[in-house]
């Protein structure tokens, strides 16, 4: 089943000041607003890839990270709220690149689509995603204003990165996909929505190599950048052409087709040939080296296509967050395919080794969860689960810069965000645990810090129990 993909916005420039005057609706969330913080004796795997270390005192003063450094030499400031964090784990807060404000369901042969404006920003927070790029929108008005509404504290959620509504021609029987019809709507479109903020553009299925160009000639014009979940355009052909990120990792790749038809989606046959793809090919690994040659960023989004058998339910254990009716549903959906899937199992772990050997030839592996498909990823618990997933292939290590450091470096951020160093904005997350001796244990973050101010992430998780599918 193709995912559906989301959509991208604007986030706070560096210097930016650091909290809005929160109102009492969002104050109830937060644990910590102290100006001065000291977070001692904690476990830092700081998201540059480099070893964890023991014993290390944070200290955050006015939304930034003022000091890292060993227990028994940094000095805390008089008047500091002091948090002991032995036993505990400190890393940056998660910046996801595929991330949706919309949940979708499969309803009569087709797809329904809901904006959840209020508790999937709760979600992603709580999930320790303090930066989000949607990756393509169906109510883009709507993201705009939620990032508006977080920027001014009346909403909790990430900084964001909106982009615009879905570049698609039709060809999907998807009422709230938006289409476009040839080039010139395409570069129109594009120049309509950079101009109400949108900050990133989405090529989908059906959008030919004509549209492709037209959107990366207008996009770059503006130093925007230009992504996509293709199908009629090969991975190749996207890339000759200028794109800078491709989502799903190798999982939307059309390349493998033996004779495909210049700008056809024939998404079973691209699948079909995937699955017959030896993992060893050598016509992937010249691919990944194209891809990397040009530049080109990969999303993992391993979530949306995890198999059923023998797992979760909803990917990392958000079964309670969906409202009763739905519950039922995923839970009859996952019953009915247990022992069913063993070809989508295959794939899924030539998928994990794909982006394995993607990471390791150099490319820019990013991370998002794509919480659509059959409604069994929901944001905040993916987010923690696409690090649980990388395990399979990376170190924690790994996975934890994937998911923070990465995700920075494309949005040109990383300057500002993705590593816990001094001067950098206090975007971290404390888990109760090591991550690095149990991956599970990301499922027991304690503390979001999010511009240096600290939301209860259990108490934000408890608030949206039965609300997906509702708001």
């Amino acid at each position: 089943m193709p995912a559906l993909l989301g959509f991208l916005a604007m986030a706070p420039a560096a210097g930016q000041a650091i909290a809005p005057p929160f109102t009492p609706q969002v104050k109830e969330y937060i644990k910590v607003s102290a100006p001065v913080v000291a977070l001692t004796d904690a476990k830092v795997i700081d998201g540059t890839g480099r070893p964890a270390l023991l014993h290390q005192t944070v200290l955050l003063r006015d939304g930034r990270i003022e000091q890292v450094g060993p227990s028994k030499k940094v000095k805390v400031p008089a008047g500091a709220e002091v948090i002991n964090c032995a036993g505990k784990t400190l890393i940056p807060g998660l910046v996801m690149l595929h991330e949706h404000l919309y949940y979708t369901m499969p309803a009569g042969g087709l797809f329904n689509i809901a904006q959840m404006p209020y508790s999937f920003p709760r979600l992603y927070l709580a999930g320790g995603a303090t930066t989000i790029r949607t990756a393509g929108s169906i109510e883009p008005q709507t993201d705009l204003a939620i990032q508006r509404l977080i920027g001014e504290g009346k909403f909790i959620g990430p900084d964001m990165d909106v982009t615009a509504p879905y570049m698609e021609e039709p060809g999907m029987d998807i009422p709230a996909l938006n289409t476009i019809k040839g080039p010139a709507d395409a570069a129109a479109s594009t120049k309509f929505w950079a101009d109400r903020g949108c900050t990133s553009f989405k090529m989908y299925m059906h959008a030919t190599r004509a549209d492709l160009a037209a959107v990366v000639q207008e996009a770059h014009a503006r130093h925007l950048k230009v992504t996509g979940h293709l199908c009629a355009i090969t991975y190749r052909e996207a890339a000759e052409a200028g794109i800078d990120n491709l989502e799903h990792g190798f999982m939307a790749s059309s390349d493998f087709v033996a004779g495909k038809a210049a700008d056809a989606c024939d998404y079973p046959a691209a699948r079909q040939a995937l699955q017959r793809l030896p993992l060893g090919s050598p016509a992937m690994a010249d691919l990944i080296k194209l891809l990397i040659s040009k530049n080109v960023a990969l999303t993992s989004t391993l979530p949306v296509f995890e198999p059923y058998t023998g797992r979760e339910v909803v990917l990392g254990g958000g079964l309670e967050a969906l409202m009763p009716q739905l519950q039922e549903r995923e839970t009859a959906t996952w019953q009915s395919n247990q022992g069913k899937d063993s070809a989508s199992v295959a794939l899924f772990k030539k998928e994990q080794s794909w982006e394995k050997q993607f990471y390791d030839a150099g490319g820019l592996l990013v991370a998002g969860t794509d919480p659509t498909g059959a409604g069994r990823t929901i944001a905040g618990y993916a987010n923690r689960r696409e690090i649980e997933l990388l395990e399979g292939g990376f170190t924690p290590v790994q996975a934890i810069k994937i998911c923070t450091l990465n995700g920075a470096k494309y949005l040109g951020r990383d300057r500002d965000i993705g590593t816990i160093e001094p001067g950098k904005q206090a975007d971290l997350i404390l888990i109760n645990g090591d991550p690095e001796r149990d991956i599970s244990r990301l499922r027991q973050m304690e503390i979001v810090f999010k511009h240096g101010v600290g939301f209860d992430s259990p108490k934000l998780f408890e608030s949206m129990k039965g609300k997906v599918g509702l708001n």
